[in-house]
């Protein structure tokens, strides 16, 4: 099992309710490349940039409606990449999401993580302990699509952010 890693080097996460569309570029999220793949979140980080005081509630949660159509990483997004050089191709990657036709939506019931934190040179590092890693299968709702994104609340300030999962 290779691990992978998608990464937004720098976004001002966009607040939203739960059920309500991101913003392009204003959120990450992880779906899988195809009906039946599976993959393990192992570890969630994010590094404030922000220039002065600003509480950012961040979730990690399964998305109700996932992204689809023109599906890209975002304007500063990446990935996957192989954390593993002599790592094989997937024949079908999973998706580094930061932009779409189709904006996903933050599930009301399905929130797996709360990561608040300070963007102001803040940092957030959750690391899944042995067995317990969140899962992701599939791409479609609500199993297929993991995201990071701003809770309404608090003063969504500039971040950093990567998600680190292995595939199989």
């Amino acid at each position: 099992m290779a691990r992978w890693s998608i990464v937004n080097k720098s976004f001002t996460p966009v607040a939203v309710a739960d059920g309500t569309a991101f913003t392009d570029n204003g959120y990450l999220a992880l779906q899988g490349g195809s009906t039946t793949q599976r993959s393990n979140i192992l570890e969630v980080q994010m590094g404030g940039q922000a220039g002065a005081s600003a509480p950012t509630i961040m979730e990690l949660a399964r998305d109700s409606t996932v992204a689809a159509t023109s599906i890209g990483p975002g304007t500063n997004g990446r990935g996957p990449v192989a954390l593993d050089p002599a790592s094989a191709a997937l024949a079908a990657p999973p998706l580094a999401v930061g932009s779409s036709t189709t904006k996903p939506q933050r599930s009301s019931t399905l929130s797996l993580l709360e990561l608040a934190f300070n963007a102001f040179g803040g940092i957030m590092r959750w690391v899944a302990a042995p067995g317990e890693e969140i899962g992701v299968l599939g791409n479609t709702a609500s199993l297929g699509e993991i995201s990071l994104s701003a809770f309404t609340g608090g003063t969504p300030g500039l971040m950093s952010a990567h998600i680190i999962f292995e595939t199989y």
